[in-house]
């Protein structure tokens, strides 16, 4: 099995997401979410993963979050807005972000990895 993990090297949360994908000896590529966002495509699949959940896909704690305000924006935001400013932003998208053939996981919960995974 091989994973996308959208990751960012300072968060704490992502580091233990990727030990825990090595010590099952889990292939992944990692790739910096900042840098390169997921594509609007995968921010798609990952919504539907999500069950629609648009806020499932925002990073709720980051202070690009809190500062843009997106806690009020979201009520009035489209799917496609949302898609595009996550797509802008990879600040904004929660984090780790890991997407495979036929699943999509936000934020890192091992039990929860455990059943997907």
């Amino acid at each position: 099995m091989s994973l996308k993990v959208y990751c960012y090297s300072g968060c704490g949360t992502c580091k233990k997401a990727l030990k825990y994908l090595e010590a099952k000896g889990i292939a992944y590529k990692a790739l910096p979410i900042r840098e390169t966002p997921p594509s609007i495509a995968e921010l798609k699949k990952m919504l539907q993963h999500q069950n629609g959940e648009l806020k499932k896909l925002f990073n709720t704690s980051s202070k690009d979050y809190r500062d843009g305000g997106y806690k009020d924006k979201m009520t009035m935001m489209s799917e496609s807005e949302a898609i595009e400013i996550l797509h802008t932003n990879g600040n904004l998208i929660k984090r780790p972000f890991v997407l495979g053939s036929d699943f999509g996981l936000v934020g890192f919960k091992a039990d929860h990895w455990d059943s997907v995974l």
